[in-house]
């Protein structure tokens, strides 16, 4: 992956820029936005809801201004508008492509009755478009997971173990939750080649059959795993990226939904403890205090 970027970065220096930081890819360029376009479903649908509404009303003015230039382009065309008002031509085409039809200014021209039933194709398959992009927005199924900031690796029943939380910031129940963890990290082939590897990382419990509060997830470094043997430094040294994956059925909906998180190895603290989120009231029962979800303590510290 590494060695196919930077061989694209050389072949098109102007256009795509790469830089590599703690194991992630950024790839900037001009180049890169280019691409977004060539896929205006996906853009749509994935960009920020600030960023759909804005581009649909540039969308909606930019048509709006190319057929009140039509109608200028035609002269004195529609009646009860003022001549050579150009803004009485765009309110009219506003009227034209919402079909409101207030019928104060009308075509008279066969010309203007022409763009007319242009613009009103246009304004019917626009609403259509516009329409079925936002329920898909809407109806996507999204999970509103969260993760700690940081993970730990800490001594666990004797053995030093990765630790990470994950927390489900919704009031309803994610069932058959099921957690992936993935390691990635630059190796050396025995015949001296580059190659980015993906390892499976076990943890002691992957599932649960309802995702409701928080969750720890543990992964014992033992001789198996393959974090045995390294340290800070060695994560550091060979891009070391952890990719956590959660999914599940979301109750409400009943429709699968995911989330996802990357570590990189400046993410990592060794011996570190998460600062405790359980606690007990005065009458017994049990509480959770996200206020110290991403808190973490240095080993040699109490309380």
């Amino acid at each position: 992956m590494k060695f196919r970027l930077k061989r694209l970065a050389k072949k098109q220096p102007d256009r795509v820029q790469i830089k590599v930081q703690n194991g992630q890819f950024e790839i900037i360029g001009m180049g890169v936005w280019h691409s977004y376009w060539r896929d205006p479903y996906h853009l749509l649908l994935t960009i920020p809801w600030t960023g759909f509404l804005l581009l649909i009303c540039i969308s909606y003015l930019a048509i709006n201004l190319i057929f009140a230039l039509a109608y200028w382009l035609g002269g004195d065309c529609i009646a009860n508008a003022k001549p050579g008002s150009f803004l009485d031509l765009f309110f009219f085409s506003v009227q034209t492509l919402a079909s409101i039809g207030y019928g104060a200014m009308y075509p008279k021209t066969l010309y203007a009755n022409t763009i007319v039933t242009i613009e009103a194709m246009i304004g019917l398959v626009g609403i259509a478009v516009m329409t079925g992009l936002a329920f898909a927005r809407f109806s996507r199924p999204s999970a509103r997971v969260i993760f700690s900031r940081v993970a730990v690796i800490t001594p666990y029943n004797g053995v030093p173990t990765l630790m990470f939380r994950t927390a489900n910031q919704r009031r309803n129940l994610i069932l058959e939750a099921q957690m992936r963890v993935y390691l990635m990290r630059d190796e050396i082939t025995a015949e001296g080649g580059f190659i980015r590897r993906f390892h499976d990382l076990k943890l002691l419990r992957n599932q649960t059959p309802s995702f409701t509060l928080s969750w720890l997830a543990l992964h014992p470094i033992d001789e198996f795993s393959p974090l045995y043997g390294m340290s800070a430094e060695s994560l550091m040294q060979t891009n070391t990226n952890l990719v956590i994956s959660v999914s599940g059925i979301d109750e409400t909906v009943a429709q699968v939904v995911h989330a996802r998180h990357t570590y990189t190895a400046s993410n990592i603290l060794w011996n570190s403890r998460f600062v405790d989120i359980f606690h007990h009231t005065s009458d017994g029962h049990r509480y959770i205090d996200y206020k110290y979800f991403h808190d973490v303590l240095p080993l040699d510290e109490t309380g």
